[in-house]
């Protein structure tokens, strides 16, 4: 015990919850077992974990309803409707430290959720376990981060474009001021600074070298590791001939229901003992399936999502059966990846690629859905459909957000609409771009990498 309190006393305020050692030294144990452990040890671990998760979520409201058993078919598939519409029917187990989050993922759909503490410090063991295994990196290894993170006005690009956190072992970029006329400073804090891993989304992350190589900007980092978008393979090229760096690419959401990981291009595989995951077969091609990825999660006793349909599709042989399936939602057996939206950006009038845009509605209550419609560069509409209660105080709340990160140089119109866009065939897309912008899109993808 006086071991545990003298990590504890050690440990700076945000590792109390995310490295938490109460929790985070089990899921690590967890996590290196299941990593040498054969098909059969991670089924059985797998099973007997889940049991535990079922019994634990037939007490919820929403596990009254259904009548969930012990036996896994029992429990329908859910939908992100079903949460969004009553979370708290879904609290399932002991509160104590959970921590709540509000989200939306790239549907335009905020969603409420509840973590609990033995969760966030998985959510942290993964990410440690995954980078060390990819990278021979220690969890404290000197890092640099190019998200969306809310560094500074966006209409201010008077340099710095960064931070400094972790006892300066970390140095966290705006990617909303990353454009041609900040990259030298940019490349010149790097290189200063000289991170061993690079954190990044894949759209920040190309947009970070196509304007190095641009300018003629030379940058090493030894390590990449992506995130929370569509990695292409030509972006995994891009960045390896651009930095020198080993790449690492990691799938998930923020409910927390499954993830996987790879190194190299079609090489993705579920990380055992993180949730138990499920394919459910919903298309069928000439010589290959597809299959939505659907999720029980294993850490999360405050909100036990089970049998939670993500909507992300994987496209597999059509040739494999039950068996294959099996080794990859245990991660015997590699995929080539998830099926994703990388067209979810604003490009702004100074050519700065604004992603993270699920954070505009972030904490924002009495809202259904949002879309996002960019009718030129220098201007933005959203499309806001109400629940009851919502008012002026959201709109204000929503506008703040929305300035947080698109400058001033844009102007934001906010309509709310009984119908969102569709398109065609019927979709309605989180972010449209219109045809001025396409152009604009394209002819910034369409430059030459080199200076």
């Amino acid at each position: 015990m006086s071991g545990l309190i003298s990590r504890l006393k050690r440990m700076r305020l945000g590792d109390v919850l995310r490295r938490n050692p109460l929790f985070y030294d089990e899921a690590m144990r967890v996590l290196r077992t299941l990593k040498d452990a054969d098909l059969a040890q991670r089924r059985a671990w797998t099973s007997e974990r889940l049991s535990k998760v079922l019994w634990a979520a037939r007490r919820s409201g929403y596990g009254r309803k259904v009548r969930g058993t012990a036996s896994l078919e029992t429990w329908p598939l859910l939908a992100q409707q079903q949460v969004r519409a009553d979370p708290r029917a879904f609290y399932s187990g002991p509160r104590w430290l959970a921590v709540a989050a509000h989200t939306g993922g790239t549907s335009g759909a905020p969603l409420l959720l509840l973590r609990s503490a033995r969760e966030i410090a998985l959510e942290q063991a993964f990410i440690d376990f995954v980078t060390h295994e990819a990278t021979g990196l220690p969890a404290d290894a000197r890092c640099a981060v190019l998200h969306t993170e809310e560094i500074k006005d966006p209409n201010d690009f008077r340099p710095p474009y960064w931070i400094f956190a972790a006892g300066g072992r970390r140095l966290v970029c705006s990617a909303g001021h990353l454009n041609a006329d900040t990259i030298a400073a940019y490349a010149q804090i790097l290189r200063e600074f000289r991170p061993q891993v690079l954190f990044a989304y894949p759209t920040s992350l190309e947009a970070l070298c196509l304007l190095l190589r641009r300018a003629g900007e030379q940058v090493h980092i030894p390590h990449v590791a992506c995130s929370s978008e569509m990695l292409h393979p030509h972006v995994w090229a891009l960045a390896r001939e651009t930095l020198g760096c080993t790449m690492l690419d990691r799938y998930g959401q923020a409910e927390r229901v499954a993830r996987a990981c790879a190194t190299e291009p079609g090489q993705y595989r579920f990380v055992p003992g993180y949730a138990h995951v499920e394919l459910v077969q919903v298309d069928a091609r000439e010589d290959r399936k597809v299959y939505e990825i659907v999720g029980t999660s294993l850490w999360n006793p405050a909100m036990t999502l089970v049998r939670y349909r993500t909507g992300d599709l994987v496209h597999l042989p059509a040739l494999w059966g039950k068996a294959e399936i099996e080794e990859v939602t245990l991660g015997i057996r590699s995929f080539d990846g998830v099926t994703g939206r990388d067209s979810d950006i604003l490009l702004t009038p100074q050519g700065v690629k604004l992603t993270g845009l699920s954070h505009f509605y972030r904490d924002v209550p009495h809202i259904a859905r949002v879309q996002i419609i960019q009718e030129q560069l220098d201007s933005v509409r959203l499309l806001v459909q109400q629940l009851p209660g919502y008012s002026q105080r959201d709109t204000d709340h929503l506008l703040h957000n929305i300035r947080l990160k698109v400058p001033a140089s844009m102007a934001v119109a906010i309509d709310c609409v009984g119908e969102l866009e569709r398109t065609a065939v019927g979709k309605t897309p989180f972010v449209i771009h219109r045809p001025a912008v396409k152009q604009s899109l394209a002819a910034v993808r369409a430059q030459p990498a080199t200076a």
